[in-house]
């Protein structure tokens, strides 16, 4: 071992420059930057090479065209068959990975309950049926696999460096950043989808490395050509006063279609496990659907970037748009319901300038509103409601139509329509998608670390106790000169009951004769020691109890535990990691 060392010592090996850079990072930001910058370059490699694989898949489809969305027609051969065998294959490849006993992590769950660990070759799998899905013709974007794979990128670095679970988050925000600045041409935009989103906050000392993640993501992306030509938008000279309630009106429109579109996939997904019980052949059968509906418009195929640059600079009429907003959103969501890999970014967009062209429609009896303003700002406020980030929307406006006067009407929809979204809904699409599954994730936050505290370790193991049948009057006076907070009612077996407030046994309004039993609550639960922080937090907000009794399998009381005690912990424990990444930035 001790030849080894010398040897590493002495010689510029990989593991000798592993650890050298290692150290470097530790020791100076710059080097994190430095970083920054690589996984930024793979980002934009990567979404470069995702972007024309679509493309060419996109010719067997469409010969002579590389995006699908901007056709004006389609032969019914190809529309029928390519999905339909894009469908089948995307199918036997799930097949084929049945043996996985793990799934793919999203860099927003990474992020929020792995400390950023992500497997390389599970994003690779996810970036390849991404790429099949959007290129057969599937009604989805490639964002899900553009940010898959720039995240995975990110975090195989900070791994094989070692770095501490704070950094390895920031490099995976690194790598989602420059991918979705690179997709949508909008670094400030990229940047701040992973401040939003995959980081869960914002720090004046992440941003560099994440700006810079982004920027040289997007020159990647330019140098290899795979970048859209930049949008000329006839934009209104000024903003009508009167614009400002009805863009609170399309913010709430959109809100609801949003809300409305992940239950549908949510449904749809159901009835496909329903009808069709072999996983491997509904996506083939999503690519029928898919195909038929194409035959209508050719505007429903693939991701509908092209066809929502075209609803910019030309809106289409009222019932046009609500036509090919309803045919789109049907296509998006049969193709996530039978399974066809991808996600709801890009669509979104598309699906929210179709809404805005059929709100100036709709309102044009009151007020004649700019379509371009309508457009842009139903495109952003759908968006947010999918994807669940505001500010990352409102910097895409800018960044899209390069004026600060209507980026400011933009956000007043972006905005109302994220607080309607939180207020009959409470998740994005992808939240969602984690609360189905049981997760209880609503940002890339840092909660991951909850899971190690259990309730035995947090728990008060001095209780005050009675017996159910001990009267009310009795247990004012059972406690001389102290007043319990709580006190557990215990059955004839000394076995918990559930917790009284000692404040309600004093109440006047209490009976006195009434025993102890009488005042437990009627969803009275208790706890193991074993349990979570996070499983506490979970049974505190569904009795809406104060506090709860924790006890072993034979119902004997442990201890107490308290919503109060557990959010402070909460937040102790936030601002201890808080300090601790601000020592270590100013440690280099």
């Amino acid at each position: 071992m001790t030849g080894l060392l010398d040897h590493l010592r002495t010689h510029k090996t990989p593991a000798r420059l592993l650890l050298t850079l290692r150290a470097l990072v530790r020791t100076d930001s710059l080097w994190l930057v430095v970083l920054a910058v690589l996984i930024g370059l793979l980002a934009g490699g990567a979404v470069s090479l995702m972007t024309k694989a679509t493309f060419l898949v996109h010719q067997i489809l469409a010969p002579g065209h590389s995006r699908l969305s901007g056709l004006q027609h389609i032969t019914p051969l190809h529309a029928l068959l390519v999905p339909v065998f894009g469908g089948l294959l995307l199918g036997l490849w799930n097949l084929a990975l049945t043996r996985q006993r793990h799934r793919p992590v999203d860099p927003i769950e990474a992020n929020a309950l792995h400390g950023g660990r992500m497997n390389l070759k599970d994003s690779l799998i996810v970036a390849g049926q991404t790429v099949l899905s959007n290129g057969c013709g599937a009604s989805i974007g490639l964002e899900a696999g553009f940010s898959q794979i720039g995240a995975a990128f990110g975090s195989r670095i900070g791994r094989n460096l070692r770095m501490h679970r704070a950094d390895i988050r920031l490099l995976v925000g690194c790598g989602a950043a420059g991918a979705i600045g690179a997709a949508f041409d909008a670094p400030l935009a990229g940047a701040f989808y992973a401040f939003e989103l995959v980081i869960g906050s914002y720090a004046f000392p992440l941003l560099a490395p994440v700006a810079c993640a982004s920027l040289c993501a997007l020159a990647v992306v330019h140098l290899a050509g795979a970048n859209l030509p930049e949008l000329s938008l006839a934009l209104p000279q000024a903003i009508p006063p009167l614009a400002y309630p009805l863009l609170i009106l399309l913010g709430v429109a959109t809100a609801l279609i949003g809300v409305g579109l992940m239950k549908s996939v949510t449904l749809t997904e159901s009835l496909f496990r329903r009808i069709l019980p072999p996983l491997w052949l509904r996506p083939a059968v999503g690519g029928l659907l898919v195909g038929l509906l194409a035959l209508i418009s050719p505007s429903v195929l693939s991701s509908g970037h092209m066809a929502m640059r075209e609803g910019l600079i030309m809106p289409p009429t009222l019932w046009l748009a609500i036509g090919l907003l309803l045919l789109k959103a049907l296509a998006s969501t049969i193709s996530i319901g039978s399974g066809f890999r991808g996600g709801l970014f890009f669509a979104s967009l598309y699906l929210g300038v179709l809404t805005g062209a059929a709100f100036t429609g709709l309102t044009a009896p009151l007020l004649s509103l700019p379509i371009t303003l309508c457009t842009v700002a139903g495109m952003c406020a759908l968006a947010t409601t999918i994807i669940g980030g505001p500010f990352t929307m409102i910097l895409l406006a800018l960044e899209t139509t390069h004026s600060a006067n209507m980026t400011a009407a933009v956000a007043l929809a972006a905005i109302t329509s994220s607080l309607t979204t939180r207020r009959i809904f409470g998740y994005s699409f992808t939240t969602w998608r984690f609360h189905l599954r049981g997760e209880n994730i609503r940002s890339g936050v840092d909660v991951g670390w909850m899971r190690t505290l259990t309730v035995g370790q947090m728990m008060r193991t001095q209780v005050d106790t009675l017996s159910a049948e001990t009267s009310v009057a009795q247990a004012r006076t059972a406690f001389t000169g102290r007043a319990p907070r709580y006190i557990v009612v215990l059955d004839n077996q000394h076995h918990c009951m559930g917790l009284v407030e000692y404040a309600q046994v004093q109440s006047m309004v209490t009976p006195a004769n009434h025993p102890l039993q009488s005042l437990l609550p009627s969803d009275s639960m208790v706890l193991a020691p074993e349990d979570s922080l996070s499983r506490a937090l979970a049974a505190f907000e569904s009795t809406s109890l104060p506090a709860l009794a924790v006890t072993d399998t034979d119902h004997n009381v442990l201890g107490i535990l308290s919503e109060r005690y557990v959010l402070r912990r909460y937040a102790e424990e936030l601002e201890r990691t808080r300090r601790e990444l601000a020592g270590e930035k100013h440690r280099r």
